[in-house]
């Protein structure tokens, strides 16, 4: 798929998912689900920064860890590594219980709740599907070394 087209269409996947989020705000004239976007926005940060610092750590005689040259690397990850995936799961959570919580305490309608969760998770998948689609082309280039 052409890089252009991924980023068309992962942009409008972006834009339904925040205006399913305003509409749950402007549709029930309450502003509450906002936070929602900010909890989906930055979800996906912790193991971003986690992944970063550890494919930019220098492994020489001085470190005793073995994570990265382990047989399975999917369960042999730095304590940092899953420190951020429990975080990055505590932001999911909460982005989808905050709505919840909201209608619970009767600060938000049915409505407004059932489409805050939906947007926040549209937001929250393409974030994912963005960086899965232009990691997936870096590491393609790179065994060619183009």
């Amino acid at each position: 798929m052409n890089p252009l087209n991924k980023i068309i269409f992962l942009s409008a996947f972006l834009a339904s998912g925040f205006l399913l989020i305003l509409l749950s705000c402007a549709l029930f004239n309450n502003y509450k689900p906002l936070w929602v976007i900010f909890i989906f926005l930055i979800a996906p940060l912790p193991n971003l920064i986690a992944n970063s610092i550890e494919n930019a750590r220098d492994y020489n005689f001085l470190t005793f860890n073995d994570y990265n040259n382990q047989s399975n690397s999917q369960f042999n990850q730095s304590p940092l590594q899953e420190f951020c995936k429990f975080l990055t799961g505590l932001l999911i959570i909460s982005g989808i219980s905050l709505p919840l919580t909201f209608y619970h305490c009767g600060l938000i309608q049915f409505g407004s709740m059932l489409m805050s969760i939906i947007g926040g998770l549209i937001v929250y998948g393409d974030i994912i599907i963005f960086i899965w689609f232009f990691s997936n082309e870096e590491e393609e280039n790179d065994e060619f070394n183009f």
